[in-house]
């Protein structure tokens, strides 16, 4: 099979009955979905409406003003026109300067008094009129964003993804820098932990975190900054991306669409899971940051990767494909095009099984050949890492040969001390040194290999495929709230009003305004 890009994978026969059911299957899932998500907006969505009204700075102790406004609309009942409604509302009233917005907004009775119909009619006008500006305006950023990239060009694929993790973006920045020196194509920075958890986004530069660096407008902008400069000075593009999930999934889609970040890991399900984050909530700030991502061109990462990390991920294959196909459909639903949907997958069976490379390379075509033009984005192993790094960087080489052979889009380098600390500059280098070797020796092995009709490889995937199906058949059957209940990804089972979140979920009145929401449907 030829990719878009002019590589070569082996073929992999398939039942194409069986895909076009599971495909079948996964809208009619998500299509149950999507009567939920039209009939509700979350705290984070109407804070995110704000933030694409200019609304990006905070208040007194450092609140962000979206927060102020938005929870003080909740708590009096009044979200469910919208938070653009009422902006425009006391704008029309006089406010003026973003202060005076907020202050406003915040200071609202239960029960404004109605504005008379003509003067409504008004205000709703030119509030279409800025939101169209203002995404004429992102557009414009966007659009600057892809023509460097244009300019200088892209390393060839799989991009080598590596992250930084410091908890101080400047740090980050020099990691960056080294990492792209030494030849990386995709820089994410990993987010300090349980950030997810916190219903706002921190305001400004960062200088320390646990376990990552926080994800900030500011941090954003600083880092792709550098890595604009750094891209310029070694004449190619480097791709920035960070974490679009939690409780603030749809303003760090924002964040990162203004500062113009390349990638996101946009997971429909992982909030839900490993975050235990309320799945309504959820559900519908996926589909908003979506949006936002398919209107600034940005590639979306799934993460499927972390069903296998918590479930075997030998016994558990399926779940990511039926996940996989429902994380396209979603992706789709909210105006992604194929080439912007980075499904995610990983490498990540036991090394002590046998056949183990056989088992891998069967996952990795399969997932190539169900979704040829998504830019496919594969794990290295974790779960099973060790702290011998010598068999710790051999079983990294591993899954840069599958991840070559099978045309994975985008590969997450492994670190050979992955298993004992936050891996030094060393590591990184080491890991770039040896992916490099491996990419130029298997360059055209994928065209050259082939694989037994009826052997292990083609076995294995369709066996993977029938439980895949049987699966989504399931899902279909029961709705997906339920069968995240039955613990049927990943081992977790999670309620349908259980979880954090589910207080700023808000039914959406008939009268729900939401000017960007009009746009990005209409496109």
């Amino acid at each position: 099979m030829q990719l878009s890009d002019g590589r070569h994978v082996p073929d992999l026969h398939l039942d194409r009955a069986k895909v076009d059911r599971c495909r079948a299957l996964a809208d009619q899932v998500t299509a149950q979905v999507l009567e939920l998500v039209r009939r509700h907006t979350t705290v984070s969505i109407e804070r995110t409406v704000l933030r694409l009204y200019g609304l990006h700075d905070a208040g007194p102790r450092g609140v962000p003003l979206v927060n102020l406004a938005v929870d003080a609309l909740h708590e009096r009942g009044l979200l469910d026109r919208g938070a653009a409604y009422w902006m425009g509302y006391v704008v029309r009233r006089g406010a003026t300067d973003p202060l005076a917005v907020v202050d406003r907004m915040a200071s609202l009775p239960r029960h404004p008094e109605p504005l008379p119909e003509s003067e409504e009619r008004a205000m709703l006008a030119e509030m279409r009129r800025e939101a169209r500006a203002n995404v004429d305006e992102l557009a414009g950023r966007v659009g600057r964003r892809n023509a460097l990239r244009d300019e200088l060009g892209v390393g060839p694929r799989p991009h080598r993804y590596v992250i930084v993790a410091t908890g101080n973006i400047h740090d980050d920045v020099e990691q960056a820098r080294a990492a792209a020196q030494a030849g990386a194509d995709v820089i994410a920075v990993i987010r300090s932990t349980a950030q997810s958890l916190l219903d706002y986004v921190p305001h400004g530069a960062t200088t320390e975190g646990y376990g990552g660096t926080y994800a900030t407008q500011e941090n954003f902008r600083i880092m792709r900054e550098a890595l604009d400069d750094e891209s310029r000075r070694i004449r190619r593009y480097v791709h920035l991306t960070n974490y679009s999930s939690g409780l603030c999934m749809p303003e760090i889609a924002f964040a990162a669409a203004w500062e113009r970040l390349d990638m996101l890991l946009n997971d429909a399900m992982y909030g839900i899971l490993f975050r235990d984050i309320n799945m309504k909530r959820t559900l519908c700030d996926q589909h908003f940051s979506r949006r936002i991502c398919a209107l600034a061109d940005i590639v979306i990462n799934t993460g499927e990767d972390n069903y296998i990390t918590t479930a075997d991920a030998d016994e558990a294959a399926h779940t990511v494909i039926a996940s996989q196909f429902v994380n396209e459909s979603f992706a789709h639903r909210a105006g992604l095009p194929d080439r912007l949907v980075g499904l995610g997958h990983s490498f990540e069976i036991d090394p002590a099984r046998e056949d183990t490379i056989a088992r891998e390379l069967a996952q990795a075509l399969l997932v190539r050949t169900l979704f040829p033009e998504a830019p496919i984005k594969y794990m290295p192993p974790t779960k099973h890492k060790q702290g011998d790094i010598f068999f710790s960087h051999a079983y990294d080489v591993m899954a840069d040969v599958v991840s070559c052979v099978t045309g994975q889009g985008i590969q997450l380098l492994g670190m050979m001390t992955e298993a004992m600390h936050n891996p030094f500059l060393m590591d990184r280098y080491v890991a770039l040194k040896s992916s490099e070797y491996v990419y130029r020796a298997w360059r055209s092995m994928g065209a050259e290999i082939g694989f037994r009709p009826g052997g292990l490889v083609e076995r294995r995937a369709d066996e993977t495929l029938g439980k895949a199906l049987a699966l989504l058949e399931e899902v279909a059957e029961d709705g997906l709230m339920k069968a995240i209940g039955k613990a049927r990804f990943g081992d977790i089972a999670r309620t349908e009003d259980g979880g954090k979140g589910l207080a700023g979920v808000v039914a959406r009145a008939p009268a729900y305004f939401n000017p960007f929401l009009e746009i990005m449907e209409a496109r």
